[in-house]
């Protein structure tokens, strides 16, 4: 039997290790944290327990397929269900507006609130839907970097239907001109964040993640966003998989071109394929360092980061829902000073992306956890701690105003992630949520592949590698990757 060695624990190296179980492989999964899930973790505290990444799920049938290609019940591991909204916005002249997760209600509720006539969101969805489903099977389902993908039906749709993709405009221009309402544009254009991305750069092409949401639909783990690891863990461990968690692997071993397996404490561990999970920049300068590096590749421009507040709550707030709060604030009268020049983009919108949860399991009786997001630039040497310290004094005046309630003697517990500490706990070079930027209408060309062309037998998976950041991008790297072998 074959072995192979996977580098890191999170989603994509999970499902990796799942899908290469079920080839009649023998795999072992290598993590240097004490815990799976890379960014789909968790972080407990003072009775209070946080999803660490992700706060919604789409494309549930990802998951699913792993436990149906592993002849396994879905229901005796993990269970999920569909959410009836998708989050409910706030702006500061008082306008309120549930996005529900359904077309229709979604199109009336845009009428009734905003004045933009029903049928123009419907149509707006259709395209969305159109073109992801071109491109799904195109760009996500298969690998870019081999000449077979570009040949084929799927291919000869994509050429034909190329100017109606929105390669050719950004995904803020697009929106300007469609939707006209200054708040529908920087609602639809808060989507660009959804792989660390700006609205004024990104192409329209982008403008298909809203089809995952409200067409597709949103859902939520009844265990919370870590249950997606766990579950996965243990289908991998019930199919033989075997974990070693704090074990951090330092070199992946190459002889005549060929990964011949990995060095961990200065010990040799043998395997006939190595998947790296890891960040690729890690990957090549910490693992490879004598090998050939894609420097041009390697050196793109970073995605967005995230800074991150673990609010435990004394008070429940149920008015605000159970889930995605999205505050809109003007950028340049509170952010501006803090982050100067280094901004995620242009755009004069900072979304403040609060999930509060009251489940019994996830905080104290009567209080509730705030997972409260800014998105911010990868880690170029910005003062963090002003950063946060400025940014902190901000969003609570904000809430405070907003609420009328004094936040602030409301935090019972807190933790911070900054770009820097995710970089720490996860490895994402400069702590970068989904690797290189997508900001440029080439950037699905930019990112690696799912292996090398130089090293027999190395493969790579994860959200820095084709076909992206987020779950349902990292679970396809996995099925990708998994086909080539």
């Amino acid at each position: 039997m074959k072995k192979v060695i996977v580098i890191g624990a999170g989603i994509a190296g999970i499902a990796s290790a799942i899908r290469l179980a079920v080839k009649g492989f023998e795999v072992e999964v290598y993590e240097a944290n004490t815990y799976p899930g890379g960014k789909l973790s968790e972080i407990e505290g003072n009775g209070y327990r946080f999803d660490a990444g992700p706060s919604l799920f789409t494309l549930p049938h990802l998951v699913e397929e792993l436990f149906q290609i592993s002849n396994k019940k879905i229901h005796n591991y993990f269970e999920y269900s569909q959410l009836n909204e998708v989050c409910r916005y706030f702006w500061d002249d008082n306008t309120r507006l549930t996005a529900w997760a359904e077309p229709e209600k979604l199109a009336l509720e845009l009428e009734q609130k905003l004045d933009f006539p029903k049928e123009k969101t419907i149509a707006f969805l259709q395209k969305a839907a159109k073109n992801y489903n071109i491109l799904d099977k195109l760009f996500l389902q298969k690998s870019l970097h081999k000449f077979s993908t570009w040949f084929g039906k799927d291919a000869l749709n994509g050429y034909l239907n190329i100017f109606n993709l929105g390669l050719f405009k950004t995904m803020n221009q697009e929106n300007v001109s469609y939707f006209k309402n200054p708040k529908l544009t920087q609602l639809f254009n808060r989507y660009a964040t959804y792989n660390g991305s700006d609205p004024f750069q990104i192409p329209a092409t982008l403008n298909i993640i809203p089809h995952l949401e409200y067409n597709i639909g949103a859902f939520f783990p009844k265990k919370g966003m870590v249950s997606i690891t766990n579950s996965l863990v243990k289908l991998a461990q019930d199919l033989g998989v075997v974990f070693h968690f704090n074990s951090k692997i330092e070199k992946i071993l190459v002889e005549n071109k060929s990964v011949i397996g990995v060095q961990i404490q200065n010990r040799k561990i043998g395997a006939d394929i190595v998947v790296s999970n890891m960040d690729i920049t890690a990957t090549y300068r910490k693992l490879l360092p004598n090998e050939s590096h894609p420097e041009k590749l390697l050196n793109q421009p970073k995605s967005s980061s995230g800074l991150v507040f673990y609010w435990g709550i004394k008070k429940e707030f149920a008015e605000l829902g159970l889930h995605n709060i999205f505050f809109s604030s003007d950028y340049k009268a509170e952010f501006e000073a803090i982050f100067k020049e280094k901004t995620l983009c242009n755009d004069p919108t900072v979304y403040i992306n609060i999930t509060s949860k009251h489940k019994k399991d996830d905080a104290p009786i009567g209080c509730e956890n705030w997972f409260v997001l800014v998105n911010v630039p990868a880690n170029e040497g910005q003062n963090w701690e002003e950063i946060i310290k400025k940014t902190r004094e901000n969003i609570l005046l904000k809430l405070s105003a907003i609420l009328n309630t004094d936040i602030l003697q409301l935090i019972d517990y807190e933790q911070v992630l900054d770009p820097i500490s995710i970089e720490s706990r996860t490895g994402s070079s400069q702590g970068a949520l989904y690797g290189n930027s997508s900001n440029n209408r080439y950037a699905a060309f930019l990112r690696h592949a799912n292996f090398s062309n130089k090293i027999e037998n190395l493969y790579f998976v994860g959200g820095s590698v084709h076909p992206g950041g987020g779950i349902p991008l990292a679970l396809s790297s996995a099925k990708i990757m998994s086909e080539m072998i």
